[in-house]
């Protein structure tokens, strides 16, 4: 039976699949769900998959849920939060692939979803998994996606949905959309850490807790790397460029991989790099140190709002993936940030600062040989153009 354990492997501990604990009660590490293998033959779902597509289900209509056979699902029909998620393009670069040099490079958009942002592929699960157990109010931390996800998938599963923002730190564009969605928000003094801390001691432990230590939320974001595949003809890409901030999305998709070579979808992985901003870049500093701990950044600082965090809760599942996949972790300044961003928005595709981490950071690696200008690859877009409007506006007066 598909149930929580821990994600650190040597501990062994597991837990029933609808515990609302966070932490691995031994060790204190964060949990997963384990996915049992499912019972069908890999090139047999890779069909169903591709067929539901045509299906007015709403688990099919959904590009999450329409992989449910890899998904903890005890849901039903009726049980499933969904705003029809997923199903974003795979958009192949043009100048911006000249402008870093490569001549394979292709976009996935998860900015493309319902509210803007990657984060409703998790939100589904989630918040469908809020409502299975019975809550009646839900709650994150959040610099701005996370809010806007929560606050509109609450509103569909009809509860109360509350979150916690750093004062003065989150986009007007994406603290709207909270408001609109009608959520109720908390300001907190300090950073996106310092709200994450104040929900985690100090909030109504009624709360159904919904950031990305939620291992329902990393099961809906592994699903974008399922739907890339499909897209793919289910050929693997040589890289995936992923941005890093709290990195629950490099948890996921390392995730995903592991289990599809697992499971025999995918016979290779491809080398997963995830990028921070030089400010907010505490998994960088880990891995070019070469340390066995995470140190976190008292005070990050970086104009992609979106990753402005020190202390992110799941780097151990992201380094899981990184080193699985042979990846590696790197950063990149505010500067190269907003070029990339550029350049992005000039190929008539457009991103929130945060995503064109990835652009930036392939620049830098192909201009030192690290990668070879014919390999494929796939950049992550986390969040839409119209996430941070100030930030373009601002840059183009400069």
């Amino acid at each position: 039976m598909t149930h929580l354990r821990c994600s650190v492997s040597h501990c062994g501990t597991t837990l029933d699949l609808h515990d609302r604990a966070l932490a691995c009660p031994q060790c204190g590490n964060l949990l997963e769900v384990a996915i049992e293998p499912p019972g069908a033959e890999p090139r047999v779902l890779k069909q169903t998959w591709l067929e539901r597509r045509m299906s007015a289900d709403p688990r099919d209509v959904s590009g999450v849920w329409r992989f449910r056979e890899l998904l903890p699902d005890s849901y039903g029909p009726q049980g499933v939060v969904t705003l029809g998620e997923g199903n974003v393009p795979l958009v192949r670069g043009q100048k911006t692939a000249a402008w870093a040099g490569l001549r394979n490079l292709s976009f996935k958009h998860l900015g493309w979803n319902p509210t803007g942002s990657f984060k409703d592929l998790g939100m589904t699960a989630g918040m469908t998994e809020a409502k299975f157990v019975g809550a009646t109010a839900v709650a994150c931390a959040s610099t701005g996606n996370t809010a806007a996800s929560l606050a509109a998938y609450a509103a569909r599963a009809g509860v109360t949905g509350r979150v916690y923002l750093p004062a003065g730190q989150a986009s007007v564009n994406k603290l709207a959309q909270a408001l609109d969605f009608g959520a109720e928000l908390v300001e907190i003094e300090g950073s996106f850490d310092d709200a994450l801390n104040v929900l985690l001691e100090k909030a109504d432990p009624s709360l159904y807790f919904l950031n990305s230590i939620n291992p329902f939320r990393i099961e809906g974001q592994k699903t974008a790397m399922f739907e890339l595949l499909e897209q793919l003809g289910w050929r693997v890409p040589d890289y995936l460029v992923v941005p890093g901030g709290n990195l629950g999305n490099s948890s996921a998709f390392g995730k995903a991989f592991i289990e599809l070579k697992t499971y025999g979808f995918i016979e290779k992985v491809p080398r997963i790099i995830i990028v921070q901003a030089s400010g907010a870049n505490p998994l960088a500093r880990m891995w070019t140190s070469g340390a066995q701990e995470l140190e976190a950044v008292a005070q990050p600082e970086t104009a992609a709002t979106a990753i402005r965090i020190g202390n992110p809760r799941s780097w151990k599942k992201a380094l899981q993936g990184v080193r699985f996949t042979g990846g590696r972790v790197m950063d990149v300044t505010d500067e190269e940030i907003g070029e990339a961003k550029t350049l992005i928005g000039r190929d008539g595709i457009g991103c929130e600062p945060a995503s064109a981490t990835t652009l930036a950071g392939l620049r830098k690696l192909v201009d030192s040989g690290e990668i070879d200008r014919d390999a494929e690859i796939v950049a992550i877009l986390t969040g839409h153009a119209l996430k941070d409007t100030d930030y373009i506006v601002k840059s183009r007066k400069r």
